[in-house]
């Protein structure tokens, strides 16, 4: 089964709920609402990483999010440290996540990939050319999904000699970082041909800019939620091993159903090639 990841978003300024969860008691709050509405994983990250986003110091940044993370992992929840930087995810996995959601794939970050190699945490490695405030401009490719392959496989081959497991590692193809929209509705329509990496894939198009197209104009972000649930449906038939989300109970809803008809095929057969595979790469609690 296709794992939800929640999106906690400890932050004043992100795109779509900056200032919501912003106070260390909201976050707590809002970490276990998405916990009880299905999530598997809640993503909890002190940095927004939109486009055109300022950086944050990592002290400010765990001062955001450390209080969170140990709270929630003391209650019980499985939490994924949403992190460009080595400091914070080192003291994330000491308060208690599971997981390392690295944008950069350890690009932005040398000290990363020894984080990572010393806790033995999953990483989320995510296809990455520059920081918010360059990356629109650096969204040139030939072939979107050779190139993103090809990058991606690059990252693994370093992290691997870094001392990285690579039974550690899932892939993230990046939608929306350097990205144009037409990229980012490739790279859904190929998500299969990852398989060719042998590693998981995690899939984040949540509430993103590309989802505005199928939208009428002007409509407000949370109206891409519906588009987003449809994402992860496919990306579940895909094989997915994660679909980050910030409505997860829409998602979790449209995964039911996909679960639910794939129950009722002959021998109780799933359409989603090579999903409880996938999801079997989750082994940390």
């Amino acid at each position: 089964m296709t794992l939800v990841m929640g999106v906690l978003n400890v932050t004043p300024d992100s795109f779509s709920d900056g200032g919501q969860w912003a106070s260390t008691d909201a976050a707590i709050e809002h970490g276990l609402l998405l916990h009880a509405q299905g999530a598997d994983l809640i993503d909890v990250g002190g940095e927004s990483t939109r486009p055109g986003a300022t950086r944050v110091a990592p002290e400010q940044e765990q001062q955001r999010i450390i209080p969170v993370v140990t709270e929630l992992a003391r209650q019980g929840l499985r939490l994924s440290i949403d992190t460009l930087n080595a400091g914070t995810a080192l003291a994330a996995a000491k308060a208690g996540a599971s997981v390392i959601n690295d944008v950069s794939g350890g690009l932005a970050d040398p000290g990363m990939a020894a984080v990572v190699a010393e806790t033995g945490l999953t990483y989320v490695v995510m296809h990455w050319r520059a920081h918010a405030q360059q990356m629109d401009t650096l969204a040139d490719y030939g072939d979107v999904v050779t190139d993103v392959i090809a990058e991606l496989r690059t990252r693994v081959d370093a992290l691997t000699v870094a001392g990285v497991a690579r039974d550690r590692i899932v892939l993230d193809p990046g939608l929306g970082f350097s990205k144009r929209t037409e990229h980012n509705w490739q790279l859904l329509n190929r998500l299969d041909a990852f398989a060719e990496l042998g590693l998981p894939v995690m899939v984040g198009a949540s509430r993103k800019r590309f989802l505005a197209e199928v939208l009428p104009v002007g409509a407000p972000v949370r109206d891409r939620d519906l588009p987003t649930a449809v994402v992860s449906v496919l990306a579940a038939q895909a094989g997915a091993w994660a679909v980050r989300v910030h409505d997860v109970a829409a998602t979790r809803t449209a995964l039911n159903v996909l679960a639910s008809v794939g129950q009722s095929t002959p021998h109780g057969g799933q359409h989603v090639p090579g999903g409880a595979a996938r999801a079997s790469h989750w082994t940390h609690d």
